[in-house]
């Protein structure tokens, strides 16, 4: 890890309980803290085959907003996919009918990346596109027009999810010309609370680029993936790039992305390894400036983040100086199962293993902070995973990780 400034946390306990079925019972009065675990995705319900790429964020009222891709042919990341969304008024217990957000009409929406604009507490999300005639693989290769490649979108909502702008398209401002892949997130993106930065939206993303001329690479060696920021400090309206990982070294190849805030306002970054030669597939760093750049200029590989395998994973700090930083993702490197929960108490030079929800197949997963009135009064952390019982993308549960 980098050299970058940190605040002790001292001995901040996270209290983290295993998760029954919903309602069984509160926490006044010191009686033992509610367990919820309810499932608002199902592959093969609501009209899609298999739900993927979960988000999760609480909005200023304590709406739960639960985001996934909806895949309409196959569990395939191509072909007809929308994003889709279900509202949960009590902390996640219980979820309202599933609304399209973005409606991909036969190609692909996805990528969720959605964030509170704390000035305005509206929701802002990002999404991405591409023609649903074409796949990852020749987009990158470079092998589809610019208008059929990956394209970068934002939405709106002023009334806690209940509806959404129409995507409105961004990429002109984001993505270079040499850039062929491009994702938000996957997971929530990040607004700023302290610091000289207050106020800033930050959105964790990745990228491919083409390989330089007379290169005879096709693209997809995976030391072209990089990882980067997107920016906005006027809420939403208008985005630029932050910081740009782009070694290309094949030694760290940063890919999907996710972050959030340190004491002070500093960033905390943590990252996919696409493959890259170095042992472990986590990376992380730390941005001083508000995601502009990225101490010591790269990313360096997490040792004690090498159970996990090479998958999206989700951080989240939640609020006050006394909460440690959390990451969720499996726990097998070899396979996508056993869905962890690792906390660190050092501001992310290292972590520690807390909680193991199930030894069943899990994937991608997001934290995300519950709403004390709809916690009792609690500071509870919910995480919105992939998983199932033969693979992991049979269902998306909301799980109750406990009280903070």
């Amino acid at each position: 890890m980098g050299s970058w400034h940190r605040v002790a946390l001292g001995a901040a306990v996270v209290m983290l309980v295993g998760a029954t079925s919903a309602g069984c019972g509160g926490s006044a009065g010191g009686s033992e803290p509610e367990r919820v675990t309810s499932v608002p995705f199902v592959s093969g319900e609501g009209g899609y085959d298999t739900y993927r790429v979960p988000a999760a964020v609480t909005t200023p009222n304590g709406v739960v907003l639960a985001f996934a891709e909806g895949r309409v042919g196959g569990a395939g990341d191509s072909g007809a996919i929308d994003v889709v969304v279900r509202r949960s008024e009590d902390g996640g217990r219980t979820w309202g009918p599933l609304d399209v957000v973005a409606h991909g009409d036969g190609d692909t929406r996805g990528n969720p990346a959605p964030v509170i604009d704390p000035e305005t507490g509206r929701l802002v999300l990002l999404t991405c596109y591409n023609s649903g005639e074409v796949t990852e693989a020749e987009i990158i290769r470079g092998e589809v027009t610019p208008e059929q490649s990956r394209r970068v979108f934002v939405q709106y909502s002023e009334d806690d999810g209940r509806s959404f702008t129409e995507p409105r398209e961004i990429t002109a401002d984001v993505k270079p010309e040499d850039w062929r892949w491009y994702a938000t997130g996957p997971g929530h993106a990040l607004a700023l609370t302290e610091g000289p930065h207050a106020g800033r939206l930050v959105v964790p993303a990745n990228h491919s680029a083409a390989p330089p001329a007379g290169s005879t690479d096709t693209g997809e060696e995976p030391k072209y993936y990089g990882s980067h920021a997107l920016i906005s400090d006027d809420g939403g309206e208008s985005w630029r790039l932050g910081y740009v990982d782009d070694s290309y070294d094949g030694v760290i190849n940063s890919n999907e992305s996710t972050a959030t805030e340190l004491p002070g306002g500093e960033i905390y970054f943590s990252a996919r390894d696409q493959h890259g030669s170095s042992t472990g597939n986590r990376a992380d760093a730390v941005s001083a400036d508000g995601g502009e750049s990225l101490e010591g200029g790269t990313f360096a590989i997490q040792d004690s983040l090498n159970d996990v395998p090479v998958v999206q994973g989700s951080v989240l700090r939640p609020a006050g100086d006394e909460s440690p930083l959390l990451f969720s993702g499996p726990s097998n490197p070899t396979a996508r199962e056993a869905m962890t929960v690792w906390r660190s108490d050092d501001e992310g030079r290292s972590f520690s293993r807390v909680i193991t929800l199930s030894a069943l197949p899990a994937a991608y997963s997001d934290l995300v902070a519950v709403d004390e009135a709809a916690a009792n009064g609690e500071k509870v952390v919910g995480v919105l995973y992939e998983t199932g019982d033969e693979g992991p993308y049979e269902r998306i549960e909301f799980r109750w990780l406990g009280s903070l």
